[in-house]
């Protein structure tokens, strides 16, 4: 199959599957007699796990491990289980963050309670801290 045939079945953008192949994300695809890429099934099925490990905002390089990692059938699955529960933690924190952020938005919108720009307390506060 092609390239647009691939980013249909597998829901990635050609530009984005190029840069997979780039950075050896995704193996180069052989190349038919007019240089065209030439993809197989096998493809669809690492972009598709690809693009999950990216729903779980998982950084390229530990996606690199993960699919490296894939190759060995026999190894330990304690790299994969040390990068799911570190991005976990990272996510746990991004919450945390998005709460404290979430109270401070909050507090702000609720704070004034004036109708005219020069008296606003958001603003005031705003340049105050």
């Amino acid at each position: 199959m092609q390239i647009k045939q691939l980013a249909n079945a597998s829901g990635v953008n050609a530009k984005t599957i190029r840069y997979y192949e780039d950075i050896g994300l995704l193996p180069m695809a052989e190349r038919n007699l007019n240089g065209y890429r030439v993809y197989k099934q096998n493809d669809v099925s690492s972009l598709k796990f690809i693009r999950r490990c990216k729903d779980l905002r998982m950084p390229l390089a530990d996606i690199q491990t993960l699919v490296a990692v894939q190759n060995d059938e026999s190894a330990s699955c304690e790299q994969v289980d040390a990068l799911i529960l570190r991005q976990l933690e990272q996510i746990q924190i991004a919450q945390a963050e998005l709460r404290l952020l979430e109270g401070n938005l909050r507090d702000l919108a609720n704070c004034c309670e004036y109708q005219i720009v020069k008296d606003c307390q958001i603003l005031q506060q705003l340049r105050s801290t």
